[in-house]
């Protein structure tokens, strides 16, 4: 009797579309993406827009798997915002709500996996019921040595930046930090994201073209991936469709390459 690969390992065929990804150029190790479209998803049904949101969890768990396959080692996924507090208390509640069953349910599998998650954000506006259950995952999971999956939770770009140059004027207060000393580098480790390297790939589903307040100083030289497809709809081959179109750009980070670099 053949044997049917589990809910972990792609089938046969998606093997091999992922193995062509691999020959066919450089996979990003970072990947960074806006989860947009779960409410108009919703709309489009007649249905609340929590429905969306429950729908997109799939999404979010075949992406872990696909990344986790194909070698990608950091996996950064915007999951709410400091903004979005201000939307309607009961789409609020049901996201926190959501967060807590969502991570609780998933934890054997990312320690299957050896997926670590981790989470950037102003957690302690989290309920406390979600951070317990959030710290708890990540506890659980902090030893292991594959995919690094970071939540972005009650974060904002601008937010992270301020955060970053309040730790760094106390250091400089306290006599630990010249502010002549201050360049990039040490900007960069006062960020939430000191111990990850920039994202490679950013993708947005929903069509829209902004960055809505997301990683902004670590996106910079970030390429980036736009889909009309809604979050829910988001699936492996959509995310295939965006390494390969990262696949074919040329990284010059602002400057102009030698012909011996293009070779």
């Amino acid at each position: 009797m053949a044997r049917h690969p589990s809910k972990n390992e792609p089938d046969p065929r998606d093997r091999s579309e992922q193995l062509a990804l691999v020959e066919s150029g450089p996979i990003p190790a970072h990947i960074a993406v806006i989860m947009d479209g779960n409410g108009r998803w919703a709309e489009e049904r007649g249905k609340p827009r929590v429905f969306g949101h429950r729908a997109g969890v799939e999404s979010v768990r075949d992406t872990v798997r696909a990344c986790g396959q194909l070698g990608v080692k950091y996996l950064t996924l915007y999951t709410f915002s400091t903004e979005n507090w201000q939307r309607p208390r009961d789409e609020v509640d049901a996201l926190m709500h959501l967060l807590v069953m969502t991570t609780r349910k998933e934890v054997a599998e990312l320690n299957e996996n050896q997926v670590s998650l981790r989470a950037i954000g102003d957690l302690d506006a989290l309920p406390p019921g979600a951070r317990r259950e959030l710290n708890d995952a990540i506890e659980m999971t902090a030893d292991n040595d594959g995919l690094v999956l970071t939540l972005a939770i009650s974060y904002s770009g601008r937010w992270e930046i301020l955060r970053a140059v309040k730790t760094l004027v106390e250091r400089v207060a306290g006599g630990k930090l010249r502010p002549e000393d201050i360049g990039e580098d040490e900007f960069s480790a006062a960020l939430c994201t000191a111990e990850m390297p920039d994202p490679d790939l950013l993708v947005r589903t929903g069509g829209e073209l902004r960055i809505s307040n997301f990683l902004l100083w670590q996106l910079a030289y970030s390429e980036m991936y736009v889909t009309d497809v809604f979050w829910p709809d988001f699936r492996r081959k959509s995310l295939y469709a965006a390494i390969r179109s990262f696949q074919e750009r040329e990284r010059r980070f602002g400057r102009v390459l030698r012909a011996e670099e293009t070779e």
